[in-house]
């Protein structure tokens, strides 16, 4: 048989190319602390919580009203059909039929507003929460770069 090709890549110890500890002990940030920025990235990554948090609960908010809103429009129907099906005459039926198709669709649009309003204030104290948080993390940066400068 014959022997299989080597390879210098296969040979090498890239555990001595990979010493983090003597690479991170010598890295230093020429215009800004660590601290500094690991604090602006902390406050970054509370702000994301903050924001997911309040999506989730906007999210369970809109699911419970469509269920409640699926719910009472099931009773709802019910109801119509049983006061339908008692209508003495054909034409008091289609007009029973009309006036509660009417009910329903004024409600289910009813329903599609609170919902629409419910996303759009979680959207709007959302883009007030992220923009907030961009305005202070450029002011952040704006004062470490100024630090920076003045420790150089």
């Amino acid at each position: 048989m014959s022997k299989p090709a080597s390879s210098p890549f296969f040979e090498a110890d890239f555990s001595k190319l990979m010493d983090m500890s003597k690479m991170m002990g010598e890295f230093k940030m020429p215009l800004c602390d660590v601290e500094t920025m690991m604090s602006a990235y902390r406050r970054n990554m509370e702000t994301a919580a903050a924001v997911n948090q309040a999506a989730f609960e906007t999210f369970q908010t809109v699911m419970r009203r469509q269920a409640d809103l699926m719910r009472l429009g099931f009773e709802e129907a019910t109801g119509v059909m049983n006061a339908v099906m008692s209508s003495p005459t054909p034409e008091e039926k289609v007009i029973r039929h009309a006036e509660a198709s009417k009910a329903a669709m004024d409600k289910c649009i009813a329903g599609a507003r609170d919902i629409a309003e419910t996303v759009s204030q979680c959207h709007s104290r959302t883009l007030e929460t992220v923009s907030n948080r961009m305005s202070e993390g450029l002011e952040e940066l704006r004062g470490m770069m100024k630090n920076g400068k003045a420790a150089a």
